[in-house]
């Protein structure tokens, strides 16, 4: 299906989101998008492609939250270092229990006031919680028992390997785009990516053959309705 053109952009809906689909869905490059666009007669330059990202990626991650169920009640909170500019800087990353990306924030620091920040960021759009699981990290800790001493907390490695797990993706992009150049855009670029990733890539081990090729049915239709709703 083609949809009409946006207010002034000059191709359809659709040519652009597919560039989106594809740039998040795989491990692609601009470049690469713009030569897979190429192949359908679609002639752009990977600037428009990136435009495009970073335009649009933001619009369809808050679909995708905005019809996806509330989350679980158990959520896995972890950090992972990034190098930005040859600085070390910390992506914090929460995933509840059925392994949806709750939020992510760049932060400089690894300490109790980033954890705050990020707490508080969570909690705004999400609520709270039953269970919160971590690393030894103190700073979760003194976190948990100033902001939200109600939440079961537990703090053990081998039971946080979920959100472990999740920061793969961002290794492998990381990669790809030869690091982030600012924690601005690492922000703009992950906390759509970990959006569009989860929509595409159900556990597909726990799925038959016939209930996966459903999953990924749906998912290609929601993407489809998000198209269409996208705006300038």
């Amino acid at each position: 299906m083609r949809f009409t053109p946006i207010k002034g952009f000059r191709f359809p809906r659709s040519v652009i989101g597919y560039a989106v689909w594809a740039y998040h869905r795989f491990a692609l490059s601009l470049r690469d998008v713009e030569d897979l666009l190429a192949s359908r007669g679609v002639r752009v330059s990977y600037e428009t492609v990136r435009d495009w990202v970073a335009r649009f990626g933001r619009q369809f991650a808050a679909r995708i939250r905005r019809d996806r169920p509330g989350p679980a009640d158990k959520w896995h909170l972890d950090e992972v270092v990034l190098s930005i500019n040859s600085k070390k800087h910390w992506l914090w990353r929460a995933v509840d229990a059925n392994g949806d990306v709750l939020d992510i924030l760049v932060q400089l620091r690894r300490n109790t006031r980033a954890a705050k920040r990020f707490f508080r960021k969570l909690f705004r759009r999400w609520g709270q919680p039953r269970v919160l699981i971590t690393d030894k990290l103190g700073s979760y800790a003194a976190t948990r028992a100033e902001i939200a001493p109600g939440i079961e907390h537990r703090q053990h490695k081998r039971l946080n390997n979920r959100a472990e797990a999740s920061h793969r993706h961002t290794r492998r992009r990381e990669k790809i785009m030869g690091r982030f150049k600012s924690p601005r855009q690492a922000q703009r670029f992950l906390a759509p990516h970990d959006q569009i990733v989860a929509l595409f890539r159900p556990k597909r081990h726990r799925l038959s053959a016939r209930s996966y090729r459903h999953t990924r049915a749906d998912a290609f239709d929601l993407w489809t309705g998000y198209a269409a709703e996208l705006a300038a």
